[in-house]
């Protein structure tokens, strides 16, 4: 569990408490958070015209809306990877329009974004302290894809338009220009209103019917079309155990709803892992550098700044997961089996992955006290035999397997480990 507050139990995640105070937090936490982070029609856009999601979708493709051109938003999130990517880089996070230039944080999947709530707080009965959940990127800086899309486009590491009026000058000379024009009206002259229509065609084609296609195995499976195998069941019996793999607590789904749609793979909130610090990034060459992740968002409505909200980031969806060519927020991983087996065994062998000898390298010092180290599997001492074993992460890994999309499948790579044949 991953919400910082006292509650009615007497569990503190920050100070300790028993297991079986953390058990009943988690039977009397886990219902209404995922209601409300749960797709309902007041969340799920509206149906788009067919005309502006064909303009979006457009948009999306054009390579000349960066500077210097030849960097569209597909070169980082491409369709082929599930609409997740890298730009060519190999350090994990992508590169930018410029040689040299990476963004410092890793590229997320745009499929499934509909289901995105925006940011907001939600307040248990019982909680002194509520909930952060929901929000665009990794910190939840952005309540809107229309708001999402002026980042990257303005970002001098990645899309690198000086203002929004070099945007729209851009959009006017445009092979789309004059589907533009018929959607929106005349607003080329007016750089802001351009670049928040140019917001709304995206928003149309990322939120479309194509971009939720909820055609992977495990959809085909709950709707009882298909069949897991052995290892791919005892994987999902591994996701779902409070006492194994605990995935579910963040990962929320419902495997016994016939609608896929009740089965996200998130919760939509926010935790606290610490991954390990990604040296291949070029900011982090200053040591004094940390990604603060929540309370480094900037929002006057919901304003998260509190030290409290330091170091934890939105917990992804694992649909395709196994397509992604890296992982955790910084891309500090490459292979989905070393994700897992970090989480595993993070608390029992930390020197497996803190290269530094420090745990919690990537944690300012003053805040890793706030790091989860309390929920099942983090919550064992180092030396300690680990939640999972190795054949219990190879099941998990093979599990999330199922969770790739039809379009995506070749793509997928679970890296397990080899299979020796005697």
């Amino acid at each position: 569990m991953r919400r910082w507050w006292v509650n009615a139990l007497g569990y503190d995640p920050r100070g300790g408490g028993s297991a079986f105070a953390l058990a009943l937090v988690v039977l009397v936490t886990i219902v209404a958070p995922f209601a409300d982070a749960m797709p309902s029609s007041s969340r799920v856009p509206p149906r788009a015209n067919g005309s502006r999601i064909a303009l979006g979708r457009a948009i999306f493709f054009d390579p000349g809306l960066s500077e210097p051109p030849g960097t569209s938003c597909a070169s980082c999130h491409a369709p082929e990877r599930a609409f997740s990517g890298n730009h060519g880089s190999s350090i994990g996070v992508a590169q930018g329009s410029r040689p040299n230039h990476f963004a410092t944080r890793s590229t997320p999947s745009l499929l499934y974004l509909r289901y995105v709530p925006r940011f907001h707080f939600h307040q248990d009965d019982d909680a002194i302290q509520p909930s952060a959940v929901g929000g665009f990127f990794w910190d939840g800086r952005a309540d809107s894809i229309s708001e999402l899309v002026r980042q990257p486009l303005l970002n001098p590491d990645e899309m690198n338009n000086r203002d929004s009026a070099q945007i729209a000058q851009k959009v006017a000379g445009g092979g789309y220009a004059a589907d533009f024009r018929r959607e929106f009206g005349e607003v080329a002259n007016d750089p802001e209103a351009a670049v928040t229509a140019l917001g709304d065609a995206l928003e149309a084609f990322l939120t479309s019917d194509d971009m939720a296609p909820f055609s992977s195995k495990y959809d085909a499976y709950v709707r009882g079309d298909a069949k897991l195998t052995a290892l791919e069941a005892k994987g999902l019996k591994l996701f779902k155990d409070p006492d194994k793999g605990n995935c579910v607590s963040c990962h929320r789904i419902y495997d016994t709803s016939k609608n896929p749609e009740r089965s996200l793979f998130t919760d939509f909130g926010y935790d606290a892992v610490a991954a390990p610090r990604n040296r291949y990034i070029p900011a982090n060459a200053d040591p004094e550098r940390f990604d603060l992740g929540l309370c480094g968002r900037r929002n006057a409505r919901t304003p998260t700044e509190d030290d409290a909200w330091c170091v934890n980031f939105r917990t992804p969806s694992l649909r395709n997961v196994a397509v992604r060519q890296s992982f955790m927020h910084n891309g500090v991983f490459k292979r989905l089996r070393d994700v897992v087996a970090f989480y595993a065994t993070r608390a029992t062998n930390p020197m497996r992955w803190y290269e530094s000898g420090v745990r919690f390298e990537d944690v300012p010092v003053r805040y890793r006290g706030q790091v989860n180290v309390n929920a099942i599997p983090y919550n064992r001492r180092a030396g300690d035999d680990p939640a999972l074993t190795d054949a219990d992460v190879d099941a998990i890994v093979a599990f999330l397997g199922t969770l790739t999309d039809a379009a995506y499948r070749d793509q997928a790579n679970t890296g397990a480990r080899p299979v020796i044949r005697k």
